[in-house]
């Protein structure tokens, strides 16, 4: 069985090598080199690495657009084509090249949490449960028909990063399990996505990350979580620009003005919000490392006695 991979960011390893185990994987399609990092030297793909180090031929084209993109696709003769996290549109001539299509992993169950980010939405959106869905690719932005899927438990307190690494995981076995099936002879049914439970997982931005301490306490609790590893929690506190990378939201008095500090000790700086407080455990200051709430006071003596 014949497989061209397609995929680019660490979530997609763990999917290449399962697709190695199961299948010939003759080709993997990843984005070109970046710049990054503080020299903004070009970086390759974690894809590329691994690839590379299995000996797959890598492409990286621009587009796959183009009819020389097609051409470059149809010459590697695959029966199937694997993406997982690409970050290239796929054209319905593309699609229709392999003989058993184009099967895609996403970290969602599917309709919800089409798009770009649904491993941070559905734990910002305070999801108890997400997964992993095997789904056959058509045009449309995440529409085609389930294959397979798996779900799984968003544990309390559990960051963007920490679900991120799970749901990888899971994506693998689901795509082994696939692969397995194909390789049998058995073709997964394919299940129509339902009308109703549609949503979508906009990019992240940057901007999003600035917590208005406005709003509930436990709201900005989930972007703290979801928004752990990037682009990570900001907020102004006590006149001081931080990432926070740690919190919780805590029951507090009503009244309090939202961004006054209302506690400090060791257990967290505990900031008023909208409803509730939030107590900061972890947070980073600019040019700086994270620490604890505890190391952070000890820079932050005016704090610690003001609270």
């Amino acid at each position: 069985m014949r497989v061209v991979f397609a995929g680019t960011p660490e979530f997609a390893v763990p999917a290449l090598r399962a697709a190695c185990g199961k299948a010939e994987v003759v080709a993997v399609y990843t984005q070109p080199d970046r710049p990054a990092g503080r020299g903004r030297g070009l970086q390759a793909s974690p894809v590329k690495l691994e690839a590379l180090s299995r000996g797959i031929p890598v492409l990286q084209p621009e587009s796959l657009k183009t009819q020389v993109a097609r051409d470059a696709l149809r010459a590697l003769k695959p029966d199937l084509m694997v993406v997982v996290a690409y970050g290239l549109l796929l054209p319905q001539k593309i699609l229709d090249i392999p003989e058993d299509g184009c099967w895609n992993v996403h970290a969602s169950l599917l309709p919800r949490w089409r798009g770009a980010a649904p491993i941070q939405r559905a734990i910002e959106a305070g999801d108890a449960e997400t997964g992993v869905c095997l789904m056959r690719m058509e045009k449309g932005l995440d529409t085609g028909p389930v294959l397979l899927s798996q779900s799984l438990s968003i544990g309390e307190g559990e960051t963007g990063g920490q679900l991120h690494d799970r749901l990888a995981d899971l994506g693998a076995q689901v795509l082994s399990d696939g692969l397995g099936l194909l390789r049998a002879g058995i073709r997964p049914v394919p299940r129509p996505q339902p009308d109703d439970g549609v949503t979508y997982a906009h990019k992240l931005d940057k901007a999003e990350a600035k917590l208005d301490w406005s709003q509930p306490a436990e709201a900005l609790e989930r972007k703290v979580r979801a928004f752990n590893p990037w682009p990570m929690a900001e907020a102004v506190l006590a006149g001081e620009r931080v990432r926070i990378h740690g919190a919780i939201a805590i029951a507090a008095p009503s009244g309090a003005t939202p961004g006054t500090v209302l506690a400090a000790g060791r257990e967290g700086i505990d900031v008023a919000c909208g409803e509730g407080a939030l107590r900061v455990r972890v947070l980073q200051r600019d040019g700086g490392k994270a620490i604890t709430a505890a190391d952070y006071l000890n820079a932050r003596r005016d704090l610690a006695a003001g609270a």
